[in-house]
């Protein structure tokens, strides 16, 4: 059976085609529309497009998108500025109506989780934590072999939680994990070291690589803060497994080891360090895709 996964972002959508085994029979990317109505416009012609050049037809679609979504109605709750006129919408109602078909909808990150499990590094993996490192910062949780959204589909949302630096996040909250691992924030605060302005993640990694000390120093701070995050979810819930995606994980020669180093040097007390990977997945849509074919992926993370 061929499913379709759709990957609603900021600034792209992405849309795939999988046979049962997840392997991608087509896929496209378009840049995403702004604002509620024609984001999802893109995404229901970029899956139409998809399937008349492909000559195939998804039975099942599955739809992960930005934003913390009611596990009972399908309603964005909350979402950033980066999505304007998306909270309050009933994305997965409006995509089944344009598609003419079923739509399961989850919030993207969970959709990623889903993915790795299912196809990708936690394959077998039954307690775990996925960080995803774009624009901002999302997460996940895996528990006892299930995925956990909650009663009001914010469990795993730690790029809003405090501590991590005395920095104003976009949301006007003060030291959240995003002001120093989004890909929004490393540009910022190389900016801050340097002056230069105007830079995003990729150019500040790059720069790190050639050796500039402070995109160097950037990395390692953003590093040593999700070491922080993943310290406080690992004693809290006995996560064994930890799985980083998102762009900014493009930079993983420069996050893996000042985060190893960090989690060595102040690991949990009551558990072990978990086992951290890199995603292995090309796409969150990839996860979107595996949402489709599994009623249960999809009844958890909308109904615990």
């Amino acid at each position: 059976m061929v499913t379709a996964g759709i990957d609603i972002g900021g600034t792209k959508t992405t849309a795939v085609l999988t046979d049962a085994d997840g392997t991608v029979l087509a896929s496209r990317t378009i840049t995403s529309g702004r604002g509620g109505p024609a984001l999802l416009d893109g995404a229901a012609r970029l899956l139409g497009e998809l399937e008349l050049s492909s000559g195939l037809h998804a039975r099942a679609v599955g739809v992960g998108v930005a934003g913390v979504i009611d596990p009972g109605s399908g309603k964005v709750l909350a979402a950033s500025g980066t999505f304007p006129d998306w909270a309050g919408r009933y994305p997965g109602n409006a995509l089944s109506e344009r598609l003419g078909r079923p739509v399961r909808l989850v919030n993207d990150v969970n959709a990623f989780l889903g993915g790795e499990v299912r196809w990708g590094v936690l394959r077998g993996a039954r307690d775990a934590l996925a960080i995803m490192l774009g624009t901002g910062v999302g997460g996940a949780f895996l528990l006892d072999g299930q995925l956990r959204g909650g009663p009001r589909g914010s469990a795993g949302e730690i790029g809003h939680t405090p501590g991590y630096s005395q920095l104003v996040c976009t949301c006007g909250g003060i030291g959240h994990l995003e002001t120093l691992a989004s890909g929004r924030s490393l540009g910022l605060r190389y900016a801050e070291l340097t002056g230069v302005d105007g830079l995003g993640g990729r150019e500040v990694a790059e720069l790190a690589r050639s050796g500039d000390a402070a995109a160097g120093d950037v990395f390692t701070r953003a590093a040593e803060a999700l070491a922080q995050a993943v310290v406080v979810a690992t004693t809290l819930l006995d996560l064994t497994d930890v799985v980083v995606g998102g762009g900014v994980s493009a930079a993983w020669d420069l996050l893996e080891p000042p985060l190893i180093a960090s989690l060595t040097a102040a690991p949990p007390v009551t558990v072990p360090i978990p086992r951290v990977h890199r995603a292995s997945l090309s796409s969150t849509a990839l996860g979107a895709a595996a949402l489709a074919q599994s009623t249960r992926i999809d009844t958890i993370v909308r109904k615990t």
